[in-house]
């Protein structure tokens, strides 16, 4: 079983988040003006894309593949891949993605920005 299968259920959450972490991604907790947390935000930059993932709630997840030439990693105009819906079901699936360049996709990105406290950005380089 592939850690992507084991995942399925609401408990295993924190075990995909931490798989994740394992796999290279960085994570914001992205806040409003009042310090309170709005949503989890991880980024992992590799090959030719860039992967981010952000929960809002257990049952609110939204994770995307971009090609690593996009400027707003938040507001793509492409996307390579797209799922949303309940946090665990959506990082089963981010999770069996292949991790393969793409020969097709275009030059590597070197980081890209990521919600920092009180509403502003900062850049997060790639290693």
């Amino acid at each position: 079983m592939s850690s992507g299968e084991a995942l399925g259920s609401c408990c295993d959450v924190e075990a995909g988040l931490q798989e994740l972490m394992s796999r290279g991604y960085q994570f914001v907790h992205q806040t409003d003006a009042s310090g309170e947390v709005e949503a989890v935000v991880g980024v992992r930059v590799h090959d030719n894309v860039v992967d981010v993932v952000r929960l809002n709630a257990e049952d609110d997840a939204v994770a995307t593949r971009l090609p690593g030439t996009e400027d707003n990693v938040f507001d793509p105009e492409k996307w390579l891949w797209r799922r949303s819906g309940d946090a665990a079901g959506v990082l089963t699936e981010v999770l069996a993605l292949p991790d393969e360049d793409d020969d097709t996709a275009p030059a590597p990105a070197k980081g890209c920005w990521v919600p920092g406290r009180g509403g502003t950005s900062k850049w997060l380089a790639a290693r």
